[in-house]
């Protein structure tokens, strides 16, 4: 291992946050951010079979436990807030079409997005304010955030599952409806489900 591969390798272990290469350059002075990359390559592939490695989550770098390892580290987290039924479908909306303003969560949701649900998903990290839309009454956008996919373990947003992925996982169950409806879906369907949960004398089973 060269000196500027061990001096990116003892910069990474200081950190208290991941670094991006350009970061990591700055950090040590007077490196390349070309001959950064390049020692990030090397020590990721000399990590690679070992029980820590080196990883890149939306260009930044950090270490973290072999998945197959990861089972002897876990511990059960008192989790103070559970993620929503409503927050799962914002963010998954969030993630599949950012930026998006509310009024168009709420399009695609079919009902209206309560602001404590987009400020859990802030709260937590995984969301942030994007800007504003450039029309009229400049509504505010959200997107992802870098904790996002290192969280979910997606190294960009490409890394997302595709629809077909998450309806064979069940895990687009909270939101099938509104990508069936982006996706041309029966409207025959939609407007039987609105009517029995709209009648009181349909029986919902």
């Amino acid at each position: 291992m060269d000196a500027l591969a061990r001096a990116v390798e003892a910069a990474l272990f200081a950190a208290e946050e991941p670094m991006t290469a350009e970061a990591i350059a700055g950090f040590l002075g007077d490196a390349a951010v070309g001959d950064v990359r390049a020692a990030l390559r090397q020590l990721a592939e000399d990590y690679a079979p070992r029980g820590i490695q080196l990883v890149e989550r939306a260009k930044r770098w950090h270490f973290e436990t072999a998945p197959d390892l990861a089972h002897l580290l876990r511990r059960e987290k008192e989790q103070l807030r559970r993620l929503s039924r409503a927050a799962t479908e914002v963010l998954a909306i969030i993630a599949y079409h950012e930026p998006v303003s509310r009024a168009e969560i709420e399009s695609i949701r079919g009902v209206q997005t309560s602001g404590g649900t987009l400020d859990v998903l802030m709260e937590a990290g995984w969301v942030k304010i994007a800007g504003r839309r450039e029309v009229p009454g400049r509504p505010t956008i959200y997107a992802t955030t870098p904790e996002f996919l290192e969280h979910f373990g997606l190294a960009s947003r490409r890394d997302l599952p595709g629809i077909a992925e998450l309806r064979a996982t069940g895990l687009l169950d909270p939101v099938e409806d509104a990508y069936e409806e982006l996706m041309g879906g029966d409207e025959a369907d939609a407007a039987q489900e609105t009517a029995a949960h709209d009648d009181p004398e349909i029986d919902e089973g």
